[in-house]
């Protein structure tokens, strides 16, 4: 039986980008990929590809002869979906799955995008990405990306500070929906995990850790407690099992902890608050529920007329 295992761990590859800031990959599109392996239970080598870091390709899934690359209509997690196994069986036929999906895949990850190369300092994207190449290689193609960026989000400098604040917003309500939507569930959906799962943690373990503390976008995430549970927990299951943290220091210096700290007496607040006005557990999921579902009623909306206008 191990036999068989580790004949099927050494057909399956998933080739990303190099580890940083404590995770076994910063790249956020390769982290979503390991995660998601990771929540199916499949086993899998880690690989890394030091060349062509700005090659669209990256991540990729090597199974025996054939090959999954990022860049593929359907991007990484959909083939992992068809080649590994759906871990959305079930859920990804009920009402809310769109638009969280449309939240996490346009509106956060725009907002990563951009803090990553334009609102920040630039240097946790030259970490993730540049930092083995010679240093004007790197700093050029650095500039190069941080360009694409604004182009694609038309952003000039007559509109710099509105665009700014369009995304901070968008990523701010996204975050509110997903905090009160996940309530203190341990998934998104059905308390089982899924892709949404895979590609939310990603982004948010981006954001603690690869991001500075002068970032907005983090701090906007750690408003939200239970995000940050959420997150915590599942690092602890999905990244450091198994992992000695005297052979990572990275693993020391993680940029939440003392966040995670600083918020564990306002986070216990909410607690107090049934003892004025006690409410049924129903009653609880209901008003969450409700709150959710107007965020979500305004994503498809938005996303309905972005369709019909473009």
């Amino acid at each position: 039986m191990a036999t068989e295992q580790n004949e099927s761990t050494q057909r399956n590859n998933l080739v990303v980008r190099k580890p940083c800031f404590g995770l076994p990959t910063g790249c956020p599109q390769c982290l979503s990929a390991y995660i998601f392996l990771k929540l199916s239970q499949h086993p899998f080598n880690l690989d890394y590809h030091p060349n062509y870091p700005d090659s669209d390709q990256i991540p990729y899934y090597e199974a025996g002869d054939c090959v999954a690359y990022n860049n593929e209509k359907e991007g990484i997690v959909e083939c992992l979906k068809r080649d590994v196994g759906d871990l959305d069986s079930g859920v990804s036929s009920l009402p809310d799955w769109i638009p969280t999906k449309v939240m996490l895949t346009t509106w956060l990850a725009d907002a990563l995008e951009y803090e990553l190369w334009v609102g920040c300092d630039s240097s946790s994207a030259y970490g993730i990405y540049y930092s083995d190449l010679p240093w004007p290689i790197g700093k050029v193609l650095l500039w190069k990306k941080a360009v694409w960026v604004k182009q694609k989000h038309g952003i000039n400098k007559d509109n710099a500070e509105v665009k700014e604040e369009e995304i901070y917003a968008r990523a701010n309500s996204a975050y509110d929906a997903l905090s009160t939507w996940l309530g203190e569930q341990n998934y998104l959906f059905e308390n089982r995990p899924s892709s949404l799962d895979a590609i939310f943690l990603a982004h948010a373990l981006v954001v603690l850790q690869a991001l500075p503390e002068s970032s907005i976008l983090r701090s906007k995430f750690l408003e939200h407690a239970n995000l940050e549970r959420y997150v915590q927990q599942h690092k602890t299951e999905l990244i450091e099992a198994g992992t000695s943290p005297s052979n990572d220091p990275h693993l020391h210096a993680d940029p939440s902890s003392s966040a995670s700290s600083s918020r564990s007496t306002s986070s216990s607040k909410p607690k107090t608050k049934p003892k004025k006005k006690p409410q049924t557990k129903e009653e609880k999921t209901f008003r969450r529920r409700a709150k959710y579902f107007v965020v979500a009623q305004v994503v498809a909306l938005v996303l309905f007329y972005s369709v019909i206008s473009g």
